[in-house]
């Protein structure tokens, strides 16, 4: 459980993280999940209510004179999102609960550079500003996804001038916050607020292996630094390896990310990315192709466990390409993390899942980034002191 919430903004966070969680709550429940009283709770759903943030409907009770009022998150909070992938740039407008209600994808141009995926953001920009205004929708908040994005401007993956476009979208929509992230972030977000089924709750490392590989330290906390990035693909493991796209040899991402995987595989990078992750239950894989793959998913494993070295953490969540392998195949990753991490992960109490892959379903990790953002800060203004 959580620790008692230190502000009005901290409070009023934790309310709304645990309904974007839960995709409603009672009030009893709900008061003992943010450690508040019932009547505290009242005070601060009576002005989530009065912003337009939540809605009350009502439903049988959950027993015997139980409450009959379930708490939810108000459907007609709009919210932005962008979703940049190898492929396109996705353009929706959605609700806190997930509902997309417009979806527009544009194609990268051939030839990637700053400029050119920079006119691609300005278009869709442009159509989600014409679709809101003739629609009379203000955004409360827009979220950007990019692959590979870091500390500074530049990005490895795809040419994007992440200044260039925020200044930009500042012009577009001067009264909605834009905020950015690494799409590793997004879709460990997505995970664990849009499926009933995920695995963890408490803090724990999130990878997924696509275009690239990427990790995310993710805090049960509603923070804006709650779930921060990791570059676990950029460990080396030979000076004789693969080269990476970071400039190095033998990166573990050189070993097992879909362009690794195309060359591995002797087909067209292009063709691989269209099959997406799905290319495991598409592409026959001969018996020696299969050993070279889980040599590589023994790498990735070893990767893992040299992360969880430097910061321990309960649980491993894994999302991409190889959530799809066989249980045979996916041996080969926990192989690789009980080798590397101290202990082993029994000792370690280390706890493994596989997610099925979220990216296809574009923008809907930006989404579920930007209703994360908006409930950071307890759905006050931006430019709120209070919400800073």
């Amino acid at each position: 459980m959580s620790e008692q919430p230190r502000s009005r903004r901290q409070t009023r966070a934790a309310i709304l993280g645990h309904l974007l969680k839960s995709g409603g709550m009672f009030r009893p429940p709900l008061a003992r999940a943010v450690r508040l009283s019932e009547a505290s709770l009242s005070r601060i759903l009576f002005d989530l209510k009065a912003e337009g943030l939540i809605e009350e409907v009502r439903r049988p009770a959950p027993y015997f004179g139980g409450p009959t009022g379930l708490v939810s998150l108000d459907k007609s909070v709009a919210l932005g999102a962008f979703e940049l992938t190898a492929q396109r740039l996705s353009v929706g407008v959605g609700t806190l609960s997930g509902e997309l209600s417009s979806v527009e994808r544009l194609p990268l141009p051939t030839t990637l550079t700053v400029e050119s995926v920079g006119g691609v953001f300005r278009d869709a920009g442009q159509l989600l500003r014409s679709w809101t205004r003739r629609r009379g929708i203000d955004l409360a908040q827009i979220g950007i996804s990019v692959p590979g994005l870091g500390r500074s401007s530049d990005n490895p993956i795809i040419p994007c001038d992440v200044a260039l476009v925020r200044n930009m979208f500042g012009e577009m929509f001067a009264d909605a916050p834009v905020e950015f992230t690494n799409s590793v972030v997004a879709h460990a977000m997505f995970h664990r607020y849009r499926t009933g089924d995920y695995p963890f709750t408490g803090a724990h490392l999130f990878v997924f292996v696509g275009q690239g590989v990427a990790g995310a330290w993710v805090d049960d906390a509603v923070e804006a630094n709650a779930s921060r990035p990791v570059e676990l693909g950029h460990m080396v493991f030979g000076e004789g390896g693969p080269r990476c796209r970071c400039g190095h040899h033998g990166c573990v991402e050189a070993y097992t990310s879909l362009p690794a995987q195309a060359e591995l595989l002797g087909v067209a990078e292009a063709d691989l990315l269209q099959l997406g992750d799905n290319w495991v239950n598409q592409i026959p894989i001969p018996l020696r192709v299969r050993q070279e793959l889980r040599r590589r998913l023994f790498r990735l494993g070893l990767a893992i466990g040299n992360t969880l070295n430097v910061k321990p953490s309960p649980g491993v969540v894994i999302s991409g390409w190889p959530s799809l392998l066989a249980e045979d195949d996916r041996k080969s990753v926990v192989e690789g993390i009980d080798t590397s991490l101290l202990g082993g992960r029994k000792l370690a109490e280390v706890s493994l899942a596989f997610v099925p892959p979220s990216n296809g379903n574009d923008p809907n990790a930006a989404l579920a980034f930007a209703a994360c953002c908006l409930a950071c800060r307890g759905g006050m203004p931006a430019a709120s002191t209070e919400a800073a």
